[in-house]
């Protein structure tokens, strides 16, 4: 029986055993069945983005440790099961079958979608077909025959006579030699093959869209501010996608009780603050610092004094704040 394919290799699984979780664990949290699960974990079953933000919730990690790299260790071990999976099925025949069947709807003209629709099957069922990783069963072989004018002896007949002549060597290499590296965020032509790596990518850099990274968390009387992804939340609607977006959870005491605790607030790093913003304010120059530095920031109130001097103030104590950064705050998320 052909293999599943591979469309999704990550490192889920070894991020939750790490967390010391069970599979029924991280299943129930969220709110899939075990075997989806498992699946997701083997890389054989697709995840939209909002099950894959909600896993990395879960697990308490950030997006991009999701995806395999190429110096992960358990980079071989995918390509190895690719490899694997890959000459099984075409020992099995499944290779020569879909490779032919390719060969000849190419030279009807057919586009993949009209293929399968002629054929009565799904885009995903005929394509699996087509790249050797799904068998074909007794009652598919006919109407699939027919889609092309063959019977069902004729079209085998075809194949045969196409894998004879060497038609179809080079396709089947072709495939072989998709085999190159894992999946790496943002890297379109790396990956097991270009089919899941493109959706790879794309899930990715979707996902991707809808975070934001939170750069300052309170610490005493100001925010502790380090520019690191390691911790990212969903970002409101207005501002998916806008990547100069960054939040920080304010030190709500400092700013007299008018925000809640475990608000975030967020601010626009390409949007400097004028005389009657909100505004992060830094005591660093936000474009030096780098992930391992670590500021101090406040949420301020922008004010300017009577030599035209931009500052910012903050109550409960009130303070005048000089900061080397200041950064408009475009949006506040109470919870």
């Amino acid at each position: 029986m052909a293999q599943e394919e591979i469309i999704f290799p990550n490192n889920i699984r070894n991020i939750r055993m790490a967390n010391g979780m069970k599979m029924t664990e991280l299943a129930r949290q969220a709110n899939l069945s075990l075997s989806a699960v498992s699946k997701i974990e083997k890389g054989v079953r697709r995840l939209n983005q909002k099950q894959l933000l909600n896993i990395c919730n879960i697990l308490g990690c950030k997006l991009s440790d999701i995806f395999i790299k190429e110096s992960d260790e358990v980079a071989g071990q995918w390509q190895n099961e690719i490899k694997r999976r890959l000459n099984d099925n075409e020992d099995s025949g499944l290779k020569i079958f879909g490779s032919g069947l390719r060969k000849i709807r190419q030279s009807s003209g057919k586009t993949i979608a009209q293929a399968a629709k002629d054929a009565g099957m799904t885009l995903s069922v005929y394509h699996k077909i087509e790249v050797g990783q799904r068998e074909i069963y007794q009652n598919e072989i006919e109407p699939l025959a027919e889609s092309f004018a063959y019977t069902a002896e004729t079209l085998l007949d075809k194949i045969a006579a196409l894998y004879k002549s060497g038609e179809l060597n080079k396709q089947i290499n072709k495939v072989k030699e998709r085999v190159k590296s894992v999946l790496i965020p943002g890297n379109p032509l790396s990956g097991i093959d270009m089919h899941s790596s493109l959706y790879g990518a794309k899930l990715y850099d979707s996902a991707r869209k809808k975070l934001v990274p939170v750069f300052g968390m309170p610490s005493g009387k100001s925010i502790a501010f380090k520019k690191s992804d390691k911790t990212m939340i969903v970002a409101p609607m207005p501002l998916e996608g806008h990547k100069s977006i960054y939040a920080v959870m304010p030190n709500s005491k400092r700013l007299g009780g008018f925000i809640p605790e475990k608000s975030y607030i967020f601010a626009d790093a390409e949007t400097p603050a004028e005389v009657g913003d909100m505004a992060v304010c830094i005591d660093a120059d936000f474009n030096a610092l780098d992930s391992n530095d670590t500021a101090t920031a406040q949420v301020v109130s922008v004010r300017q004094d009577s030599k035209g001097k931009i500052y910012g103030q903050i109550s409960s104590p009130e303070e005048k704040i000089i900061g080397k950064t200041m950064h408009k705050v475009v949006m506040i998320v109470m919870e």
